[in-house]
């Protein structure tokens, strides 16, 4: 007898209707009649999601040979037999040559991946771990994997999938040019097995539910196809349960890189704290892959691993499953040993005798890589390349053999490269670029995390504030006044006039009357980017009508003309361009200074810097280095935005996080390199991230002092995608200009002494106003501006030295022309 509630979520499920938590925890529990209605349902969702992949009636596979890197690791799950410890162990770590031997066996066996898997930064844990990186040159665990996954590469032409557990954004970014995909299991989002004493994953850091799923997303911002997946039966509740499925359901719809998801059940293990604990049923199992099915949907890929699933083959293919996971002829599954792979002959068999064909796959799923950017480094791209069908499955008979991983060779120059002087004549091609409708994820679970801003200010916030501002104004930014901070970016009327007039004294007192400018150029020497920032309206992909990519010379030359007019900075930056080599950063400072060398180099955003350090290996503090001696002077302070990474995410994506920001600014300051610092503001933010980002600008200054000058960056709305998609509002209002620059000055008096506004954003009267209100510096004349006139900007592109002193005497003040660093000139 099928219950009401389990009848209604059958029915909702059958008839496509969205479910619930509760409805999809009610459907786990489905068996008997329920539980085959429940297998058709999801068995038609996986049959229509093949059929519009082009591949109807196919289920795939990875031969792959499994690397075991690593058993130490930091963490102490409770069902875990691949972790163990050093002495059980003839080293810390496999040695290169034995991973290589274990590559090459698996290349003469047809193999074409290579899966790594090592315990989460053993490093942290073991002495020996670290003993052994230590004395062969290796700063951590995850160099150590990066370096191996280059061999495999090079020597023997299998891909690498890596597992090293939880890894930051910026592991991500340093390991995507080796790996054709990455993976790590969600396990649960059930908060309660990790924080409890007795649960699975207690005293285990890296099983936090939050930090793991904080990879998933972290994945999905640097554009790794990713593998995750659940366990059941460590002892969730089926409502935990579904919470999980629902988890990375929000992760793929917002992100797109979830390339599988893996439903595998708990097999109790001997020699474990929980080898008395239950199997999952194997109709658990099924029920599971169902309801992931119709939760994920029909282009998901789920997976469960045949070695676990005692030979029911049939009953987890009317799941709704369309893969059968990584299944090696060479090696054992080092995590369940004791469970053999299956033949692929019998696996072959058994999946033909419920009506499918098997086919192999690549580490990388077929959509992505046909897709290649942004999926796949260009270093890495040729790899997958050689090995793929034009369906992008795995080519059986592609030869196994090492190619070399390097930089492509086609990188510059190339497409609209006269957009700089274009841009104001005919302007860019559309309003958008052609993937607008997936890369950047789904904008209806981007919406969902728009922050809503807190109550409103009463009137004696506001007097507060402004007592301070005028008696104490760093005071504004401590927690008990966080209030009257606040109170003051929402001032309009009388109050604004006042925090206007207020800041206009600070600033006359800190800086005197001068109204400041730099002769500078702009060059932005590429437009290609794959990052996805959801406001940027300057990226293109490469075979947009508006890409294009500056050679060093094209960019020498713009520096040369520069100088003859007068400038005495350039200020280069550019899209996080794939197909830039490691070496373009400072081959295009050196191309600078030795076609003028006098010339201030001003370049390079922290994201460009982090990213490029990922790219070749090197610590920031390393390849700032570099990029000093090649001739850097100071760097600008964009791609800050606002550094609250709530915010962030639904901002950019991509983009580094805040404390990453911190890190490149704080390090170049370290190194003698200053920077400016910004604000982009007017978008999905409010007031109280504003003063949050002020203070971490105020913290960093405080420990460097390497900040020259805050620059407010109004949101140019027109053609920014967030915009376009209904997400953000169509920018700041005028009252919301004059209170952001008026409290930078307010409340970084003291420690940066210029507050630059933007004529590019604000327009000449703006600027005028801005003036009025605590700032004292217009920038520089530009020469060439693409980036805010791509997103929509009317202002122009450059402006004369007349033409700022102009501005300048509408304020009523007189104008200096000033170097990069503030001096006079």
């Amino acid at each position: 007898m099928v219950d009401h509630s389990l009848r209604r979520a059958l029915r909702r499920a059958a008839d496509g209707k969205a479910l619930d938590v509760d409805e999809a925890a009610t459907l786990l529990a489905a068996r008997g009649e329920a539980l085959d209605e429940l297998l058709t349902i999801a068995g038609a969702i996986r049959d229509a999601g093949l059929r519009d992949a082009g591949r109807p009636g196919v289920i795939t596979f990875s031969k792959n040979v499994f690397i075991p890197l690593t058993r130490l690791c930091r963490d102490r799950c409770h069902y875990c037999t691949f972790a163990t410890v050093p002495h059980r162990l003839p080293a810390a770590f496999l040695e290169r040559d034995e991973v290589l031997d274990i590559a090459r066996a698996g290349a003469a066996h047809g193999c074409k991946e290579a899966l790594f898997t090592l315990g989460d930064r053993p490093e942290e844990r073991w002495p020996a771990a670290r003993q052994w990186l230590d004395e062969r040159g290796y700063e951590s665990a995850l160099d150590y994997v990066r370096a191996c996954a280059i061999a495999v590469l090079e020597e023997t032409g299998l891909l690498p999938h890596l597992n090293p557990g939880v890894l930051s954004w910026a592991d991500l970014q340093r390991l995507k040019p080796v790996a054709a995909s990455m993976g790590m299991m969600l396990e649960t989002t059930a908060t309660r097995l990790w924080s409890e004493q007795g649960g699975p994953h207690y005293g285990s850091p890296d099983k936090e539910p939050a930090v793991r799923l904080r990879v998933l997303e972290d994945a999905g911002r640097v554009g790794v196809p990713f593998t995750t997946g659940i366990l059941i039966g460590i002892g969730e509740t089926l409502p935990e349960r579904a919470d999980s499925l629902f988890a990375i359901r929000r992760v793929a719809r917002e992100y797109g890189n979830i390339q599988e998801s893996i439903i595998q059940n708990f097999r109790a293990k001997p020699d474990t704290a929980m080898r008395g604990m239950p199997d999952a049923e194997l109709t658990d199992l099924a029920a599971t892959v169902a309801v992931a099915r119709i939760l994920l949907g029909p282009r998901a890929r789920i997976q469960a691993p045949p070695n676990l699933i005692a030979g029911e083959y049939d009953l987890l293919l009317r799941a709704g499953i369309d893969d059968w996971g990584g299944v090696s002829p060479v090696t054992p599954d080092h995590v369940s040993p004791e469970r053999p792979w299956p033949q692929i002959d019998e696996l072959r068999e058994r999946s033909a005798a419920a009506g499918f064909a098997l086919r192999e796959r690549l580490a990388i799923y077929p959509e992505y890589a046909q897709r290649g950017d942004p999926w796949l480094d260009p270093r890495i791209m040729p790899h997958v390349s050689a090995l793929a069908l034009p369906d992008g499955l795995a080519n059986p008979d592609a030869p196994l053999v090492g190619r070399p991983w390097q930089e492509p060779d086609d990188s510059v120059p190339t497409g609209r490269t006269d957009l700089h002087e274009t841009i104001d004549t005919t302007g860019r091609t559309g309003d958008r670029r052609g993937d607008f409708d997936n890369v950047y994820g789904d904008w209806a679970a981007v919406a969902d995390h728009v922050a809503t801003p807190v109550a409103a200010h009463t009137d004696s916030d506001v007097l507060a504030g402004l007592k301070l501002a005028a008696t104490d104004p760093a005071a504004l930014l401590l927690p008990e006044h966080e209030d009257s901070a606040v109170a003051l970016f929402n001032a309009d009327g009388i109050a604004l006039d006042e925090l206007c007039r207020i800041a206009d004294e600070l600033r006359k007192a800190a800086v005197g009357d001068d109204v400041t400018y730099v002769v500078n150029r702009n060059i932005n020497f590429s437009n290609v980017c794959y990052v996805g920032c959801r406001f940027c309206a300057f990226a293109q992909r490469e075979r947009d009508a508006d890409a294009y990519r500056l050679s060093v010379e094209q960019v020498a030359d713009r520096a040369e003309e520069a100088w003859r007019a007068g400038a005495t900075e350039v200020c280069m930056q550019g899209g996080i361009d794939p197909k830039l080599p490691v070496t373009a950063y400072a081959d295009l400072v050196r191309g600078v200074k030795e076609r003028v060398p006098q010339m201030h180099v001003h370049a390079f955003s922290p994201m460009e810097i982090v990213t490029a350090a990922s790219k070749a290996g090197m610590s920031i503090r390393d390849w700032l280095t570099m990029l000093r001696e090649a001739g850097l002077d100071t760097i600008p302070g964009t791609a800050a935005e606002i550094l609250d990474d709530d915010v962030r995410w639904v901002l950019t994506k991509g983009k580094l996080p805040a404390a990453t920001w911190v890190e490149v600014v704080t390090t170049a300051h370290e190194l003698g390199i200053r920077s400016s610092s910004t604000m982009m503001y007017g978008h999905v933010d409010h007031p109280r991230q504003w003063l949050g980002h002020f203070r971490v600008l105020a913290g960093v200054q405080d420990r460097t002092g390497g900040f020259t000058e805050f620059v407010g960056l109004p949101f140019v709305h027109t053609n920014a995608p967030i915009y376009l998609a209904g997400i953000a509002r169509p920018g700041p209002t005028w009252r919301e200009n004059r209170a952001v620059h008026a409290m930078a000055r307010v409340l970084l008096h003291g420690r940066i002494a210029n507050i630059q506004c933007s004529w590019v954003k604000l327009g000449d009267e703006g600027t005028v106003a801005m003036l009025e209100g605590g700032c004292n510096d217009l920038g520089g004349t530009l020469m060439e501006e693409t980036i805010s006139r791509m997103a929509g900007s009317d202002n122009g592109s450059a402006r004369t030295v007349e033409q700022l002193r102009a501005i300048a005497a509408a304020a009523g003040r007189p104008a200096r022309e000033r170097t990069t660093a503030y001096l006079s000139r």
